[in-house]
């Protein structure tokens, strides 16, 4: 092979890692048809087009690549395939095409859309139907339903049961029914009840468990079944722990939330978070009169006539969000990261910088502020990753990449007690290997993690 044909099959591998990197399965496709050579072809790194298709989630670009024939075994120089790839970055619908073998039972792909991201108290058991809200009449004729699912809370914190021999320790949602609230549906003064959504299939298993018949042809139920989040008072709750000896309210919420399979987080998270500002907005933030819940728990209206908030739309009126950046900000020679830690933190902990949006700023304009307030870093190009629910009461994490264009670290001790720049070998040794001998950092199920591990994989063969 000349000079020539050989700088023009390494530009072809090139073009075929990119159109699998970037998800051009058009033409990647029509590449493979002039040159089936190429498909296993390999970069430097070891590389494959399989490879890059996993590691940016492009699901039609792995399905071609597997029909074409490619090599699902091959390793790169850090001895991973792609379904190990696939696994690490939490695609899980491509990681069961590359896990199938032929003969094998096809697999069940619900949707080959995935959200990239999938961060803990994001996902869900319950459609919100938010059309349901203002359906005054179904949402009453649902909360007496035998199959409607009831979870309590007392004082912001869920009614959960142990889950034996879990590991990780887990805990499980104690799901009641109306029977098993009945009583306390009454006491209007001191109960909150918020309608969090719909389970699209029946439950049997818990109507079984609850010995009632389920009229699944009944003329007028439409089959959905109903979730309601109910707060009681103390007092309530130190009684009904007494009759359910197995269940216990999950408290200090932190980390104690986190205890909470993923699914059943993201329904606290919604509940907590709506509950939270039931519990803080008793009264009418505008005139401070007394109001009454409506919309299924996702609105107050003031009860004084002729108050400003009820003309128009007034965010006084419905649960309140607060917006919080937290970025995983990346030293000019990409190599580095800054992280910091406060005074509340255990020992050796460090994480990414954080800090709340200001009415009329951008994401990108906060980011770069609390950057430079708090560790006297000025920040560049900002790029948003991914976002998360936290219910503490009622955040939202914007989880963002941001490049320094400065390195001298100059600590605001009133916001934070330290900042330093992390080697990425010291991250992986932390984040990948477990060891954690000198620092450590948040667990999986907090953002920041995933934005630390987000970045170890940008240039990494991961």
């Amino acid at each position: 092979m000349t000079g020539f044909e050989k700088n023009l099959h390494q530009e072809m591998i090139s073009q075929l890692h990119n159109f699998a990197a970037v998800g051009d399965a058009a033409k990647l496709k029509a590449l493979l048809s002039h040159s089936p050579s190429l498909i296993n072809a390999a970069a430097d790194n070891g590389w494959t087009a399989l490879m890059y298709g996993a590691r940016n989630g492009h699901f039609d670009v792995v399905r071609i690549l597997l029909e074409e024939g490619c090599d699902r075994s091959i390793v790169n120089k850090s001895r991973q395939t792609a379904l190990d790839i696939a696994k690490f970055w939490g695609y899980k619908h491509i990681a069961n095409l590359l896990a199938y073998v032929k003969g094998e039972q096809k697999p069940n792909f619900l949707s080959t859309e995935v959200k990239e991201y999938e961060n803990y108290f994001s996902m869900t058991l319950v459609d919100r139907r938010s059309d349901k809200r203002t359906d005054s009449k179904w949402l009453s004729k649902k909360q007496s339903h035998p199959a409607t699912v009831y979870i309590l809370f007392s004082n912001l914190s869920p009614l959960v049961m142990g889950m034996e021999r879990s590991q990780p320790p887990e805990v499980k949602l104690c799901r009641l029914c109306h029977k098993d609230v009945e009583q306390y549906m009454s006491q209007t003064e001191e109960v909150t009840l918020i309608f969090l959504g719909v389970e699209l299939q029946f439950n049997k298993n818990f109507m079984a468990a609850h010995n009632e018949k389920v009229l699944e042809e009944e003329e007028d139920d439409d089959g959905l079944v109903a979730w309601f989040a109910l707060s009681i008072d103390a007092a309530s709750a130190e009684k009904f722990k007494e009759k359910h000896e197995n269940c216990y309210f999950l408290h200090p919420p932190m980390p104690a939330l986190l205890q909470l399979t993923e699914k059943e987080a993201g329904v606290v998270a919604q509940a907590r978070s709506v509950l939270a500002w039931h519990s803080r907005y008793r009264f009418c933030p505008t005139c401070g009169s007394a109001t009454k819940i409506e919309e299924g728990g996702y609105k107050k209206t003031c009860l004084k006539e002729g108050c400003p908030s009820l003309q128009g739309v007034h965010n006084t009126s419905y649960p309140r969000v607060d917006p919080v950046v937290i970025m995983q900000v990346i030293h000019p020679d990409g190599n580095h990261c800054l992280l910091g830690r406060q005074k509340r933190f255990p020992p050796g902990m460090f994480t990414c910088l954080a800090g709340f949006v200001e009415p009329g700023e951008t994401i990108e304009d906060a980011v770069r502020r609390e950057v430079e307030e708090e560790a006297g870093v000025k920040v560049g190009h900002v790029q948003y990753v991914s976002c998360q629910p936290w219910p503490m009461p009622s955040s939202l994490m914007i989880g963002c990449l941001a490049v320094a264009v400065s390195t001298e670290i100059r600590v605001d001790k009133n916001e934070i007690e330290d900042a330093r720049w992390f080697t990425r070998e010291q991250v992986v040794e932390v984040i990948i290997k477990g060891n954690q001998h000198s620092f450590f950092v948040p667990p999986s199920r907090a953002i920041a993690h995933q934005l630390i591990k987000h970045w170890i994989g940008m240039n990494a063969n991961l």
